[in-house]
Order: structure tokens, then sequence, then C-alpha cells
């Protein structure tokens, strides 16, 4: 795949290679722009498409994961222009489309759009170097890609309106603690960590981890009783699989499953 905006590539081995997306806007700090969400959504939607990829890594560079939305782009916006043209909408939400994991590896800034972008992920690895913030207040407005609705669901509230009201940034170190990441790493060692943990993604079966991928984000959609009551039938639809008859063989033998992913 060839884009303006992005760097993509396929990492790790077979049967399951992990499809890297590099956000590529270096002097902008990969400030996410309509053509960089268009291509972002295509490259997404191309590597879950693919049967030799299980899992998807969202990154940018070592000084920026995203500064944001591009300011000078919407800038000259009126009501009408946002709304009739669906912004944000149109294109950022094609990574709630996408099946497959999605990890977000972050270093350097994420801030508004950028650190929505990274919440739109199913989790977060970040380098040492990290900073997350939503400072969308500053200019007038306020996050406009779920950073009031997904900020309180992993921080909690009074964190969140700290952050949304003040615009004050949070450290790698506080993310992890508050559970906005899942793991804080040396930044140089950034992208070997996200592809080792990538590699164990894609050794597993690719039904259980769209399945397990599916009733995780089921729990914050509705009640306990009915997500547990989902969770129970996707549990014993595995059952018509044959990797879990591989699965579970093969820990009865004492040995690594080969799984291929039917």
């Amino acid at each position: 795949m060839a884009f303006e905006n992005l760097l993509t590539e396929l990492r790790g081995e077979a049967p399951l290679k992990t499809g890297w997306i590099t956000l590529n806007r270096p002097k902008a700090l990969n400030a996410l722009n309509d053509a960089l969400m268009d291509e972002l959504g295509a490259a997404l939607l191309a590597w879950d498409a693919d049967d030799t990829v299980g899992c998807i890594v969202i990154t940018g560079s070592e000084k920026a994961f995203a500064a944001g939305a591009d300011i000078g782009a919407m800038a000259s916006y009126g009501f009408t222009d946002v709304y009739r043209g669906d912004y944000i909408t149109r294109n950022w939400e094609t990574l709630k489309k996408v099946r497959k994991p999605v990890i977000a590896a972050v270093a350097g800034y994420a801030l508004g759009g950028g650190c929505e972008l990274a919440m739109l992920c199913d989790f977060i690895i970040a380098a040492d170097s990290a900073k997350f913030g939503q400072p969308e207040i500053k200019l007038g407005v306020i996050p406009g890609a779920g950073g009031t609705q997904r900020l309180p669901r992993a921080v909690g509230k009074a964190k969140a309106m700290d952050m949304v009201l003040t615009a004050r940034m949070m450290d790698a170190a506080e993310a992890e603690r508050g559970g906005l990441v899942s793991r804080v790493v040396p930044a140089a060692a950034l992208q070997a960590e996200v592809q080792a943990v990538a590699d164990i993604i894609c050794s597993q079966s690719l039904p259980s981890l769209l399945a397990a991928k599916e009733c995780v984000n089921r729990a914050y959609e509705g009640t306990l009783a009915d997500g547990v009551m989902f969770e129970r039938r996707m549990f014993h639809a595995l059952f018509a699989t044959a990797d879990q008859k591989e699965g579970m063989q093969a820990f009865v033998e004492k040995r690594k499953p080969a799984f291929n992913h039917r």
C-alpha cells in the first residue's frame, strides 16, 4: 500500500503477521487532517481484510504520535461545513469497524485528536516519553472525537474533567496509573516491545481474538447481565471451531497448538 501521509509495513512471521501503520506528517507533528484520516481508514480496512494479518499497530514518530487535529484546516470552517460534511464521523469512525486487535504505540505528544485516536485503538502501549492531553478548551471548542466520553471511562471523571477543562497534559507514568495505557516501556524499545506483544496476539486463534475483542467492547455498551450473556454465547460458539479442538487437545498433550484460524 502506498500513501502520502502514512507508511505501512508487514512485520512478524507467518502465518499471521502484524500490519504497522505509521502516521507520516513530520513537519506538522502528524496533525490529523482529512487526507490522513481517509488514508488511515483505507489502510486499516485493508489490513483487517487481509487473511495473513492478525494484529494492527498505529504509531507515529519519536516526537509525536499525533499532536492533534489540523487546526489550520479547521480554522475557516463554519457550523454548516462541519455538520453537513459529517466532520470526524465520516472518516474517524472507520477504526470502530476494524475487528482485529489494534494497538496504539505512542511516543511523544498524543494531544487532542491524537489522544482520541489512541483511545479509539483497543489498547495503548506508551513510551516513557509519551504525553497525553485534550487541549481543545484553549481553542474555544471541546474534544470532538470522543475525548469527553472515552477519557472518563479510562481515567475516571475527576482526572478527565481536570484534563478537559484545564488542558493539563498527563505523562506516561500517570497515564499508566490512571488506566489510560496498558504499559509503559523505554522510548528506545517501544517498537520492539509492541512487536513482541503483537507476536503473542498473532500466535492465537483468529476467531478467538475477534470474539474476545467484541466481548470486551460489549462491556461498555450495555448492562453487566447483557454483557455476560453475550460473552457466554460467544464462548459457546467457539466450540464450533477447529481451533478450539486443536487448542484443548494441545493442552492435554502438553504441546504448542497449531491453529489454522478456522
